[in-house]
């Protein structure tokens, strides 16, 4: 009985909680018992302990009794030695090394005992719970409210990464990918203005039929001028038929436009995941605080940061990432130094600058010459092409140099 006592304690307190509340969620006996048992542990620890104190208690008066009857006082000594190696050994350590290895098949039993003992000794329970009350208050020692078992989202993501081998790795990537979109903003993601392709309704008609057959995208931004005079999204399928009937001008591509939408700057993925839905949009336009065009985000770019690239950029002529024969890699500055991380497994900074071209330049506070070598992070970066004031190629070294520790006892000057 000592035993079962000290066994189903630990294996109680052991049980997963969110496996617990899924098997009675199920309908599972044991498990509906158990959680019932939990949701009151004061009173629960009550019992365990006036159950095993009372048996420990019956134990030492019985077997006192004995060794007095059998051997007079030497007895009473010799009962007292085997009684603290036996209760040690079979009604502690065992049964709650037993209960800690498998708590589910030491628990579950153990709840349909607990559950009618609670109701029958509730009255003893509930005094002895007001007594180690009133203890505690005369200790000054305040009861801390019982604690929601819900997780945080660093948590959560120490709980998903600890699931590696249960569930396939690119479904706990993906769950990751979900729990940081709250960390990153729509900068991390968006095309830069510079890179922003659409048609310019100041150029020549014939110059805009041309450009439009070669188009990779479904949805073109329509401007006058510049970006900042943006006028709104067309579909590529609703241009097409009006091209087919031989009915395409400037008029009837303003009537089949949609009004932009436009992003605060530094709104979270997850945020902007909803408001698309919200609104019923794919794409829209991150603007500054003065109201100028950033750059442009869709539901692909967001999607992406969950499930990774899914979709490929029709209008690059070379992928971000070119592995050259010594190991390195030719990146192209424009790209976002979190795909870079992420790709490569790397650890670059990326608090402040989002494209690799800004990285360097916030790191060198000037815009550098073709063959200019650097350190950022202890990652070599070899600068290869400088186009228009900005980084465009460098070749990028994944494996980490870090400054040669001097010996003690080795002079840090020249003689």
């Amino acid at each position: 009985m000592s035993a079962f006592f000290s066994g189903s304690e630990t294996g109680l307190m052991r049980l997963n909680r969110y496996r617990l509340k899924h098997l009675a969620e199920k309908n599972h006996g044991g498990a509906k018992r158990a959680l019932e048992l939990l949701s009151q542990p004061d009173k629960l620890i009550s019992l365990i302990l006036l159950g095993n104190n009372f048996i420990n208690i019956l134990i030492i008066q019985l077997a006192s009794y004995i060794g007095l009857r059998l051997y007079g006082d030497v007895g009473l000594a010799i009962a007292t030695g085997i009684l603290t190696l036996v209760l040690l050994i079979f009604a502690e350590v065992t049964p709650k090394t037993l209960a800690a290895s498998r708590p589910e098949s030491i628990a579950f039993p153990a709840a349909y005992v607990y559950k009618p003992l609670l109701r029958l000794l509730s009255p003893l329970v509930t005094v002895i719970d007001w007594l180690s009350k009133m203890v505690l208050m005369l200790l000054q020692v305040s009861e801390k409210p019982h604690e929601n078992d819900g997780l945080t989202s660093e948590e959560l993501r120490v709980a998903v990464n600890e699931t590696s081998g249960l569930i396939p790795d690119s479904h706990r990537e993906m769950l990751l990918g979900i729990l940081d979109l709250e960390k990153v903003s729509v900068d991390d993601i968006m095309v830069p203005r510079s890179e922003i392709i659409g048609i310019d309704l100041e150029q020549n008609w014939n110059d805009i039929l041309k450009q439009i057959t070669k188009l990779p995208y479904t949805r073109i931004p329509i401007f006058s001028g510049n970006i900042d005079n943006i006028l709104g999204i067309a579909q590529l399928r609703k241009i097409l038929p009006l091209m087919m009937a031989d009915e395409f001008d400037q008029e009837s591509l303003k009537k089949i436009m949609r009004k932009s939408y436009f992003i605060p700057e530094g709104t979270p993925l997850t945020t902007q995941l909803l408001n698309f839905r919200k609104n019923k949009r794919r794409m829209g336009f991150v603007v500054d605080e003065y109201g100028d065009i950033q750059g442009l985000v869709t539901i692909e770019d967001i999607l992406e940061e969950i499930v990774g690239e899914f979709t490929t950029d029709p209008t690059a002529w070379h992928q971000p990432f070119v592995q050259d024969e010594d190991g390195s890699f030719l990146v192209d500055g424009s790209t976002h130094i979190r795909e870079i991380n992420r790709s490569l497994n790397l650890d670059l900074p990326s608090e402040g600058a989002r494209t690799l071209n800004g990285l360097i330049l916030e790191h060198m506070e000037f815009i550098p010459e073709a063959g200019t070598s650097l350190k950022i992070n202890h990652y070599p970066i070899e600068i290869m092409q400088v186009k228009n004031n900005m980084v465009k190629t460098v070749r990028l070294f994944t494996q980490k140099i870090l400054p040669r520790q001097t010996p003690k006892s080795e002079s840090t000057t020249d003689g």
